[in-house]
């Protein structure tokens, strides 16, 4: 293994859209030491390289052999994360990659057994799970003070149009995205649920494409789930309801309080395109004796949200909790056993449909997953129909 002193030599691989937020986080952050950028595209890694005076690359593991690149931020398309977490494991770099972790449970193995093996940090990107109203509605869970949590809803109403699938060409096709609402929009708070809740049992769903027909991925979803808590859950995720009215995911516990986040008021922000967003905020608080902290609270995080970049901020946290973990030799915040956790949720979802039957957990990787756990047959993408 390389040695650590104060700072880790750090790289990114893909100059789209959401590598502006990781490139200004590792150019800032006193962890890092910003050296390179790799993009298919010889002339916007250049560019891209330029404009943050490092290095640019279009061969990515000339890059990662480089000695000064100790960690490397993956945010290329979701198919393509397995591929690159591997090679980065096997020149010994540490690792973390967006969201989605990977687009099947067989490339999150993948990405996860090459990590341990090499010894190297492999982290994903759940930048919401550092929000100040997140944080509140997991301490009150933790600490229960709502009782034993019984009931769970998550819902996303949101909006995309035709100008979005148009920004690159890998959007809307299960080959290049790997789904539509399930693997893009809704990771994040399908990562909360499960971090809220704990390990779930069972789920039964269904996906539809309602309302965009010039793409080929699901826009809508639904799904009912027993947690091994016993606890029951709905999912309710969109992208079709114009202009968005947010994300929400409420708790309701034993003693009959409710707690509840607004991850995202509109819709979810597109990066490289949205330039202001709505604060997160607790918008249901019933703790008895607490119900008075809600309104003070929304005023608190409105404030703060007038001092910061939402959008930016809280990659940063992560991003340098990333490397602290490295430096510190400890696990990150989100490790890849965590990042798996989203997959396996949306992957029961398009398995329960297909199969029109409930999904029992744990999940693991299907042989003939190199289709995405059978979403590029044609027997999948018309089981629904049938």
């Amino acid at each position: 293994m390389r040695d650590y002193v104060q700072r880790v030599g750090t790289a990114l691989i893909g100059c789209g859209k959401i590598a502006a937020v990781h490139a200004q986080a590792l150019s800032g952050l006193p962890e890092s030491h910003f050296v390179a950028v790799c993009d298919a595209d010889p002339a916007r890694s250049q560019e891209f390289a330029q404009h943050y005076g490092v290095r640019a690359y279009s061969n990515v593991m000339e890059m990662l052999h480089a000695p000064d690149v100790q960690m490397v931020s993956i945010c290329t398309p979701h198919p393509t994360h397995a591929k690159l977490a591997v090679a980065a494991a096997q020149a010994r770099v540490h690792m973390l990659i967006e969201k989605p972790m990977a687009a099947s449970l067989r490339d999150c193995d993948l990405a996860i057994a090459a990590a341990q093996e090499a010894r190297v940090k492999l982290g994903v990107v759940s930048q919401r799970r550092f929000y100040e109203p997140v944080q509140r509605v997991k301490c009150a869970i933790e600490e229960e003070r709502i009782g034993k949590p019984v009931m769970a809803n998550l819902i996303v109403m949101g909006w995309r149009d035709e100008a979005y699938y148009r920004l690159d060409a890998w959007r809307g096709k299960w080959e290049t995205e790997g789904g539509g609402v399930l693997v893009n929009q809704t990771p994040h708070q399908l990562d909360l649920l499960q971090w809220f809740m704990g390990p779930i049992q069972e789920l039964f769903g269904y996906w539809d494409n309602l309302n965009h027909p010039y793409i080929e991925v699901e826009d809508t979803a639904i799904a009912v789930l027993r947690f091994q808590s016993g606890a029951l859950g709905t999912i309710q995720v969109s992208n079709s309801q114009k202009p968005g009215f947010g994300a929400k995911i409420h708790i309701h516990g034993q003693n009959g309080a409710s707690v509840g986040v607004q991850t995202d008021g509109g819709s979810s922000f597109i990066a490289g395109v949205t330039e202001e967003v709505e604060p997160p905020i607790n918008d249901v608080w019933s703790v008895p004796g607490e119900e008075h902290l809600l309104a003070q609270w929304k005023t608190e995080d409105r404030a703060r949200a007038q001092t910061l970049d939402v959008i930016f901020h809280y990659h940063e946290l992560q991003i340098q909790d990333f490397l602290r973990a490295i430096i510190e030799g400890r696990e990150p915040a989100v490790n890849g056993r965590e990042g798996r956790r989203h997959v396996e949720i949306f992957t029961a979802i398009y398995r329960s449909q297909r199969d029109r039957r409930p999904v029992m957990f744990p999940l693991d990787a299907e042989r003939g997953s190199e289709l995405f756990d059978g979403r590029l047959s044609r027997r999948y993408q018309q089981a629904f129909a049938s």
